[in-house]
């Protein structure tokens, strides 16, 4: 286990070092991927103390909820300190979702306990009755540092886990967006590769996909391009 540790350390030490361009095509999903093809009980989550930038990508990701297929469902929340604070529960009226996105909070007062313990939480908001594909999108720096900072505690986090196992029971597909909050993923490259690393493991491990670049993020545009080739390629293999 230790031995399995260190090496995916160091996997998401040089993955962080790298600037990553399979990760982000912006070419990738023109075309038929342009849309969503099948609609989806979609949970949009954003970290409250992600760096003011994120905010400058609301229009891209409204946009994104608006396209979605009739008959969607959208919930909007925020990971924000002491609990998940829904500000749209999910709903079919994607204007309304759309409209219920907010500049993050940008400072660490908002930071969550762990972003994993929120997740947790939208997760079991998922109705198992619904047709629909269930999908969360998380916008986070993915680090988890409530009981050490170090490969075993963030890498194999305790709470990420118990968010894959509750993905996993419900049927519901993880995406995540990488951006750096205004604590320890702004400034040191080891935080960095850790919640990277830390995304990727609960995407992989849920089926879906983690979009990253490097150690920062300048726009969305091709995290949503990706993302939407992401979505319709599965529906393609689940058909």
């Amino acid at each position: 286990m230790k031995r399995a540790i260190l090496s995916l350390a160091a996997f998401v030490l040089a993955l962080a070092a790298t600037s990553a361009p399979a990760q982000v095509n912006r070419q990738a999903s023109r075309g038929s991927n342009a849309r969503v093809h099948e609609p989806l009980n979609l949970a949009v989550l954003v970290q409250d103390d992600l760096v003011s930038h994120v905010g400058n990508e609301l229009g891209v990701t409204a946009d994104f909820i608006r396209s979605l297929p009739a008959g969607s469902r959208v919930m909007v929340g925020y990971l924000t300190a002491g609990s998940l604070q829904v500000r749209q529960q999910f709903t079919t009226d994607l204007e309304q979702a759309a409209k219920a996105l907010r500049i993050p909070m940008a400072s660490e007062s908002a930071a969550p306990y762990n972003p994993y313990v929120e997740v947790l939480q939208a997760l079991r908001k998922f109705d198992a009755q619904d047709a629909n594909r269930n999908a969360v999108l998380l916008v986070s720096d993915g680090l988890d540092v409530s009981r050490g900072f170090d490969a075993s505690s963030t890498l194999n986090s305790l709470d990420l886990h118990r968010a894959v196992n509750e993905a996993k029971r419900r049927n519901v597909n993880i995406y995540a967006f990488y951006a750096p909050s205004v604590g320890l993923t702004s400034h040191n490259r080891t935080a960095i590769s850790f919640g990277q690393g830390a995304l990727n493991r609960l995407a992989d491990e849920t089926g879906g996909r983690a979009f990253f670049q490097g150690t920062n993020f300048v726009t969305f545009d091709a995290y949503f391009d990706n993302l939407r080739r992401a979505l319709n390629e599965r529906t393609a293999r689940i058909s």
